[in-house]
């Protein structure tokens, strides 16, 4: 089955907050939480200058099989499901499966995904990866369980506090543009 078919059959499946998992022909994944329409909140390619751009151009020419290389500083994007970057060869899927925790409540999730979507982060392999994203909207909790020689479903707790401080702050600005609404909304003046 080719790409566009595996992306058809996920988006005539999924529902929102399903993992979903592009597994590379070179025995590791990149990592989303399908959204709804078609759609897939994952760790992109940040916006760069010209000369980052041209060096990872170069680089995945080199390097084919990565799809997009996410070097320094990435950002988490909403995008079409069939655009995500990705190498020849990918097997695409809904990876609910391969972490052993109970998802969120949806609204928790979501919260999650808004608050967090076109926030830049610096990428971390072993402590801040698109796995850990999508575990973390998915359970409230950051896991990768493609790091070796790591426990399987063992919490990363930088990453979860990393991604639980965005998801709080942008609740805090929330509540206050909600209070200060209300408050004049509630005035007779």
């Amino acid at each position: 089955m080719d790409f566009q078919e595996q992306v058809e059959e996920i988006t005539s499946t999924a529902k929102f907050g399903d993992l979903i998992e592009f597994a590379y022909p070179i025995g590791y994944a990149h990592w989303g939480v399908y959204d709804k329409d078609g759609y897939v909140f994952h760790f992109a390619v940040a916006d760069e200058k010209k000369l980052m751009s041209n060096i990872r151009t170069y680089l995945q020419k080199i390097f084919p099989v990565c799809g997009d290389l996410l070097l320094g500083v990435t950002k988490i994007r909403r995008v079409p499901l069939g655009e995500v970057n990705v190498p020849n060869g990918v097997r695409v899927s809904i990876g609910n499966d391969r972490h052993t925790f109970t998802p969120s409540a949806a609204e928790h999730m979501r919260q999650r995904c808004d608050a967090l979507v076109d926030q830049d982060f610096q990428y971390k392999l072993f402590t801040l990866n698109c796995e850990h994203f999508a575990t973390f909207v998915r359970y409230g909790k950051a896991v990768c369980n493609q790091i070796p020689a790591q426990q399987k479903n063992k919490e990363c707790e930088v990453a979860t506090v990393v991604f639980k401080n965005v998801v709080h702050s942008k609740e805090v600005a929330q509540d206050a543009l909600n209070f200060t609404s209300d408050f004049f909304n509630t005035r007779a003046w």
